[in-house]
């Protein structure tokens, strides 16, 4: 094959697909019918100065019914390196990031969690458990009762928290699996768990004494996904590898462009599916869901919508476009029943009779939500 046809070969695995079944949509349910509705948003750590659209729709869907909603940011909650300190000039700018999601809450009164992700450790650099630290005490502080970063500390998890009579959450701090520099390790750290075995232990146990309840595992990096960490790339990291490093260099490099997304699915990144410490993770995860799956394995990391039937979960719900602006490419993999390259979040509620309904929301530029698929979780 000639090196031009070569290069269009990859150009096209890159560009991504958009993936929605033709289905029928499933109606929005009634509030009595509703026990709790659970927003899944992540990567939302760079809203816009003014009202992001993202936001501005969360909002929108918050006020219809805040008491029986929980919001569940899954991570990349301050672009890029985590909450700097005070004394640094990006503080500011930093801590405007991470209080206009915490503020949403607190105005319409709705609880919610926020995720830890290697953006918020220090962009996973060696100030990354005092960046994460940091952040949990400004969202303490900001939040009131209401909002909490979970785990607290540097801390792995799991935090076992149950919603209501239907809906139990284990939060989980992903990036203290991936994290070189320092992080909680012994009992003196402050960690009910520090170590893989205790954590995976802990996972399998909350799991395990759920009973009824529908179970969603919450994280920043997805078991299972079709983007830029699972190895697929768009046509952009192709021709213009350089704005990898810096957003506005739009130097094309055709051919040679293409060793960085070659080299990142060979696993150069922890922070891809392919590096070594990511497979340790999932390798992990896959013990610990083995006998009692949970439901849902909601996750960020991507900067798009994914909803994958299979694997360690019965469902993976990867949303990770909580900036406008800010998608990265998907593409379809073994389990994919949806992938979208936009902006948006999900809904999942929680029926009083068991049930379980899925929404996946898209946001356009101004600020306006329109639900562009949904279905009934099987638990069975």
């Amino acid at each position: 094959m000639h090196r031009l046809e070569s290069f269009a070969v990859l150009l096209l695995l890159g560009c991504g697909q958009r993936i929605v079944p033709s289905t029928e949509p499933v109606p929005l349910p009634a509030p009595e019918e509703v026990e709790n509705t659970v927003y899944l948003i992540g990567d939302a750590g760079g809203p816009a100065p003014q009202v992001e659209p993202v936001l501005r729709a969360l909002a929108a869907q918050l006020a219809t019914d805040p008491a029986r909603s929980l919001v569940l940011f899954l991570g990349d909650n301050v672009y890029p390196r985590g909450l700097p300190a005070e004394s640094d000039p990006a503080f500011e700018e930093g801590a405007r990031r991470l209080d206009a999601q915490v503020d949403l809450l607190r105005h319409y009164g709705v609880r919610g969690y926020f995720l830890p992700a290697n953006h918020d450790w220090d962009r996973f650099g060696p100030g990354g458990w005092d960046a994460i630290r940091r952040q949990g005490n400004r969202i303490a502080t900001r939040g009131g009762n209401l909002v909490r970063l979970l785990p607290a500390g540097g801390c792995p998890g799991p935090e076992v928290i149950d919603i209501g009579t239907r809906l139990r959450l284990l939060l989980l701090d992903t990036q203290w699996w991936l994290q070189s520099g320092p992080k909680p390790s012994a009992a003196a750290d402050g960690c009910e768990f520090y170590t893989e075995t205790a954590v995976v232990e802990a996972i399998a146990t909350g799991l395990a004494s759920a009973g009824d309840r529908a179970v969603i595992v919450a994280a920043h990096h997805p078991a299972l996904t079709g983007g830029e960490h699972g190895g697929f790339f768009g046509w952009k990291d192709h021709l213009f590898p350089l704005r990898n490093v810096a957003s506005w260099l739009w130097l094309p490099l055709p051919g040679l462009g293409s060793l960085y997304p070659i080299s990142r699915g060979l696993g150069i990144s922890n922070q891809d599916v392919t590096g070594s410490k990511y497979r340790r993770l999932r390798q992990a995860l896959d013990g610990a869901f083995r006998d009692h799956p949970p439901l849902i394995f909601a996750s960020g990391h991507e900067h798009g919508l994914q909803v994958i039937s299979g694997g360690p979960a019965r469902y993976q719900l990867v949303s990770g476009a909580g900036i406008l602006g800010h998608e990265g490419p998907v593409t379809g993999i073994p389990g994919t029943i949806l992938a979208l390259q936009e902006a948006g979040f999900m809904r999942v509620d929680l029926y009083r009779d068991g049930r379980v309904r899925l929404g996946v929301r898209t946001v356009d530029r101004s600020g306006r939500g329109s639900e562009v698929y949904s279905r009934w979780l099987e638990r069975e």
